[in-house]
């Protein structure tokens, strides 16, 4: 028998990681956590606090709480917990990625933040949301722009007047 004739397998280490991959998540977890409270705690709250509870106390929790995710998926994990593959998806993984999709979108978003200083929000977004619903399959050039254009209004109106986050109007600042 040659060495070709034998099946190629790979090292004990890589078949740990492989099956343990989902320690991954735990190292990412456990960094945002200690970024989370290491930006928590060095806040300078000095003039903002006006009570028993002040801006730092929900970073710290959630900071906390990153820290105990992470640290019981490690623990389940290396107990030899797995994630369910896949279960809840609908989806066929043997099918392609589609990519003019993911294009289109990505493109959408880009002349939406280039355009929307210029030609406001409301323009911007009806492009958006029109754009979007093109993208992901619908044909419909009849309703989907009066859709988008609903949208995009009633969106720019409960952000800026509702909520009070300001949007760029653009030339239609003075109508809407």
């Amino acid at each position: 028998m040659t060495t070709t004739d034998v099946p190629h397998e790979p090292p004990p280490s890589r078949s740990w990681l492989r099956e343990h991959s989902e320690l991954g998540v735990c190292v990412l977890l456990l960094a945002l956590g200690a970024l989370v409270l290491t930006d928590a705690l060095t806040m300078d709250v000095e003039i903002a606090q006006r009570g028993p509870i002040g801006p730092k106390t929900v970073p710290i929790a959630v900071g906390a709480g990153l820290l105990v995710v992470a640290l019981l998926l490690a623990v389940d994990v290396l107990r030899g917990g797995r994630g369910e593959a896949e279960g809840g998806e609908d989806i066929d993984l043997a099918e392609p990625a589609d990519w003019r999709t993911v294009l289109l979108l990505a493109g959408v978003f880009l002349a939406t933040a280039v355009l929307i200083e210029p030609v406001g929000f409301p323009v911007a977004g009806a492009l958006l949301f029109w754009g979007s619903a093109h993208a992901l399959g619908s044909r419909r050039p009849d309703r989907d722009p009066l859709i988008a254009a609903g949208l995009s209004v009633v969106t720019y109106e409960v952000f800026n007047n509702l909520l009070g986050v300001p949007l760029p109007g653009g030339p239609l600042m003075g109508v809407l």
